[in-house]
């Protein structure tokens, strides 16, 4: 019996052996063809495709000369014999040399050297100036005009991407890889669902609420999974007589969904089913159309619940993704916490709010006491029903974000600050210094920071 176990093994090992009983040497990588082409999207980036043999990626050198290739693009696996290799961050009306380079084996095949051009920029590109002592390093991604674009750290344009009506506000990476933005419609009435685009400017999917509901273009969330959490706007006709409203007022709150990278809807959650419109102010009851919660902000928690903002309501609530059910409301009418190292209220008309790690937030507070907004960190305690400011960064001279306005928690407990209409972009350290901003940015809705231009949005602080 034991000659049969120690048989298997020995008739693999000489199926893997040669006639001369060696291993095989692995061929190396073979590159059949490379071809360069311009991007009708973006002037300053290349699309170099190849044909290529036993390759297990390739990536393209380039730089100003054959002598000095200098840089690289992110390395992608062929599918197939086929590759298509972007090349990003190049810079307008310049010459450069490129070069495709193949691994596979253990070892490495270089292509014919090419030679491309890059093109004039748009003349509606919008030009920026940015600066600081010392700037976290990456990229920002905002929304400007009818692009969503890219800028590096001096300021300057490294790819942008312009939408027929442009994004609307809001321009996000996701932690897929790809950028979002929900274009507004040709006509109010018209549905206005987001896109997804790829690095090239690609478009690769179409992403909208269930049930025929009308997205918002406040927020969205793509799981690595290819499913999405997204806020969609529901109008009603109530009536708000009782509360000195409308007998017929048509009120619009929102409901979260949650939806499979095939269109299923995996979970629905009203407001119409969880909050009651006398919450908000008397005064924003009046009239024959009532914009009641306002959402404009959504986040996954440590634990898998969900984090919505109300803006309206200056409310945070947390949902039971499974029960659909409140776990708890932060902030407004029916605040469940007390707030420690802040008077009551804490914040209010808040956007941009982002969960940090567990029992901690961040989110920019529009309560302008004394004048202006703050971006402030939380600490909370779910069981205790305790919150606390640990710290808060505030621009100078100070603005108030009466529209929009965004925070992102970056490495090192540094914090980046879009203050919307206030048109400041701000990075701050730990303490509280600015380290980097924008001159001049006009509205910035939402500003991002992503470190590579090959992989947006991949960093999990989103």
């Amino acid at each position: 019996m034991r000659s049969r176990f120690l048989l298997a093994p020995l008739l693999l090992l000489a199926g893997c052996l040669g006639d001369d009983g060696l291993a095989p040497v692995a061929l190396p990588p073979e590159i059949r063809t490379s071809t360069v082409a311009s991007n009708p999207d973006n002037v300053i980036s290349a699309i170099v495709g190849a044909r290529v043999s036993r390759a297990d990626s390739v990536a393209v050198r380039y730089g100003a000369s054959v002598a000095v290739l200098d840089a690289i693009s992110a390395a992608v696996r062929p599918v197939g014999d086929q590759a298509i290799v972007p090349v990003l961050g190049l810079l307008p009306e310049k010459t450069y040399v490129l070069e495709l380079v193949a691994w596979g084996g253990g070892h490495v095949a270089h292509g014919a050297l090419l030679s491309f051009s890059t093109g004039t920029l748009p003349v509606d590109l919008p030009a920026y100036v940015a600066g600081g002592p010392s700037p976290s390093p990456g990229y920002v991604v905002f929304a400007a005009g009818p692009y969503g674009l890219v800028i590096d750290n001096t300021g300057r344009v490294v790819w942008y991407h312009r939408f027929p009506r442009g994004p609307g506000l809001n321009f996000q990476a996701q932690p897929t890889g790809h950028y979002v933005a929900r274009p507004p419609p040709a006509s109010p009435s018209d549905a206005a669902p987001w896109v997804e685009i790829d690095v090239l400017g690609t478009v690769t999917r179409i992403l909208t609420c269930a049930d025929g509901l009308q997205p918002r273009f406040h927020d969205l969330l793509v799981e690595p999974d290819g499913s999405y959490w997204v806020l969609c706007d529901d109008t009603r006709t109530m009536d708000l007589s009782e509360l000195g409203g409308s007998s017929a007022a048509a009120v619009t709150g929102q409901v979260v969904q949650h939806v499979s990278a095939t269109g299923a809807l995996l979970f629905r959650w009203s407001v119409f089913d969880h909050l009651d419109v006398a919450d908000i102010d008397a005064a924003d009851l009046v009239g024959s159309s009532v914009n009641w919660t306002h959402a404009n902000a959504l986040d996954l928690d440590a634990d898998g619940n969900l984090i919505v903002s109300f803006r309206n309501l200056s409310e945070v609530v947390k949902i039971d993704t499974r029960t659909g059910g409140l776990v708890w409301r932060m902030g407004g009418a029916r605040n469940e916490f007390a707030f420690q190292g802040t008077p009551t209220p804490a914040f209010a008309h808040q956007h941009g709010v982002r969960i940090t790690g567990p029992g901690s937030f961040l989110l920019l507070d529009n309560l302008g006491d004394p004048g202006g907004s703050d971006a402030e960190r939380y600490v909370f305690d779910e069981q205790a029903r305790t919150a606390r400011l640990v710290a808060s960064y505030r621009s100078n001279p100070s603005v108030v974000a009466q529209l929009g306005g965004t925070t992102q928690e970056l490495p090192g407990g540094r914090v980046l600050v879009s203050f919307g209409n206030g048109g400041r972009v701000e990075e701050y350290d730990g303490d509280g210094n600015v380290v980097w901003r924008i001159d001049r940015p006009g509205y910035v809705f939402r500003a991002q920071r992503i470190r590579s231009l090959y992989h947006p949005g991949v960093d999990p602080t989103r």
